[in-house]
């Protein structure tokens, strides 16, 4: 089992920065301390390569990126003041999850701690996200010839709004997102199937309609991957993410997605996604139990 890491993400950041990144140093370290993984199952991506990054992105976005000449007002959209070692962050994140959707294809299943940066558009950034690392990865392994049908499971609380609008009428990714219906962005794009949410669901509610849903899609679609966005700002406590999941609740539907694709041997690629917790441990527990319960089901 291998999981992307690279301590791009504990450098010194700006303070606007902190608070959303520093779960990426919080969650292996956890992993570590527990005995859940091994430091040799980390490795370090390399940056993704522009050829690769301009399969999914246009070529004036990423020369923006590149080259630090974003406007004030596609900062704000961002969330983030641009700086070169975010885009470099952002790099490796990508490189990252085609990895780990590599190694899942060969073994079943990979994680990225990062990752899930899903309102990036071919053109434009939102919400925390510069680049798409599941539209990124999806378009490698497609134009790589490693698979024909990618099915993107996005349970984030916030729909996958840039992932819709870059894969609309494209009948070899399939996108799929159960999220908050009153929540960011609210503009929403088409994704090939929504769920959208009530503010304030419970684990019964919801659980049941991601149990409902999940195996008929993978009946439908019969992926040669998934590539699963986890995000744990499904829960309670989260700041923004308005509905009333517990975390028992987020567990059971990591459990519900890695069983049913483990059962058909369906290979998985996790990103990690949002999660905006007041307290970082609710965020960090959250996303270690995601680690744990697919290293279990998966056999690692």
């Amino acid at each position: 089992m291998k999981i992307a890491y690279h301590d791009i993400y504990a450098h010194p950041l700006p303070a606007d920065h902190r608070f959303p990144m520093v779960k990426y140093e919080l969650i292996p370290a956890q992993l570590l301390r527990e005995g859940v993984i091994s430091h040799e199952q980390l490795f370090a991506p390399e940056a993704a390569a522009e050829e690769v990054i301009l399969a999914t992105h246009t070529l004036p976005w990423w020369e923006k990126l590149r080259d630090q000449t974003l406007s004030d007002k596609e900062q704000r959209h961002i969330g983030f003041r641009q700086s070169p070692l975010l885009t470099q962050r952002e790099i490796v994140i990508a490189r990252g999850t085609i990895d780990i959707a590599l190694h899942a294809l060969d073994h079943g299943l990979g994680f990225n701690v990062a990752g899930g940066t899903h309102h990036a558009f071919a053109d434009r950034g939102e919400g925390f996200c510069l680049l798409n690392d599941f539209a990124i990865t999806a378009n490698y392994l497609l134009h790589q010839k490693k698979v024909k049908k990618v099915l993107i499971a996005d349970l984030d609380v916030h729909q996958g709004n840039g992932t819709a609008a870059l894969f609309a009428g494209n009948d070899q990714v399939f996108t799929f997102s159960m999220h908050g219906a009153h929540n960011y962005p609210f503009h929403k794009e088409t994704s090939d199937l929504d769920i959208p949410l009530p503010d304030g669901m419970t684990d019964g509610p919801y659980l049941q309609l991601l149990g409902e849903a999940l195996p008929r899609l993978i009946e439908k679609v019969k992926p040669d991957i998934v590539c699963y966005l986890s995000g744990v700002d499904v829960l309670e406590t989260d700041r923004f993410g308005k509905l009333n999941v517990t975390a028992a609740g987020c567990q059971q539907r990591d459990e519900i997605v890695f069983s049913l694709l483990h059962r058909h041997g369906i290979p998985c690629a996790v990103a990690m996604g949002g999660g905006y917790s007041t307290r970082i441990s609710d965020i960090v527990n959250a996303h270690c139990n995601t680690f744990k319960t697919g290293l279990n089901i998966y056999g690692f």
